[in-house]
């Protein structure tokens, strides 16, 4: 690549994503009645679903809701696909009946119930492709817990005596495991998040 040629074609890049950012950023997940799936990682975590919210992107962090809503007109027959909200069935926690209908049918009928905000109550599925691992810490005393978040790039141990790698493996796949999900770096910015 010539950079010299290259860096107008970023600037522009750049504006257009700053754009895209700042339009996504004052939308909020009551403002919209159709959310988005990525079933992209399903070649390897057959029951994992993600659910693309305004407010949640995707465990990647590849795939906001305006990805994935260009991505299904670009290709109807793609992985991203338009989820009916339904009607809400908790809105702290989260949960929809017409999303639960999709995670259902979607994740191989293994998965009848998602949270989009919680890390302990019928959390989202995790690939494996996530950047960050959130996980609850216990306290021995059982008075205070603590969320640890560690992103894919961290190659120590962490708080909770496990590498990354150890971890990905136990919440990633398409498990549900209370108490550890699997999150895009941005949702933790999220005013829903957890």
């Amino acid at each position: 690549t010539d950079e010299e040629k290259m860096m107008p074609l970023l600037q522009d890049a750049r504006k257009v994503w700053a754009a895209r950012d700042a339009r996504v950023a004052g939308m909020t997940d009551e403002s919209v009645d159709i959310f988005y799936s990525c079933t992209l990682c399903q070649s390897y975590a057959p029951n994992h679903v993600c659910i693309i919210s305004p407010e949640r992107l995707g465990l990647c962090g590849a795939y906001n809701w305006l990805d994935g809503k260009a991505a299904y007109e670009i290709n109807p027959a793609g992985p991203n696909q338009p989820v009916a909200k339904g009607n809400t069935l908790d809105d702290v926690k989260g949960q929809w009946d017409g999303v639960n209908e999709f995670v259902y049918q979607t994740s191989n009928k293994s998965v009848e119930r998602f949270n989009a905000y919680s890390l302990m109550e019928d959390p989202m599925t995790s690939c494996g492709c996530f950047e960050c691992i959130m996980a609850i810490l216990p306290e021995p005393t059982g008075e205070l817990h603590g969320v640890m978040i560690v992103n894919r790039e961290h190659t120590g141990m962490t708080p909770c005596g496990m590498a990354f790698s150890t971890l990905a493996n136990t919440v990633g796949g398409g498990n549900v495991t209370p108490g550890f999900i699997g999150i895009g770096k941005v949702y933790i910015t999220s005013k829903k998040f957890i």
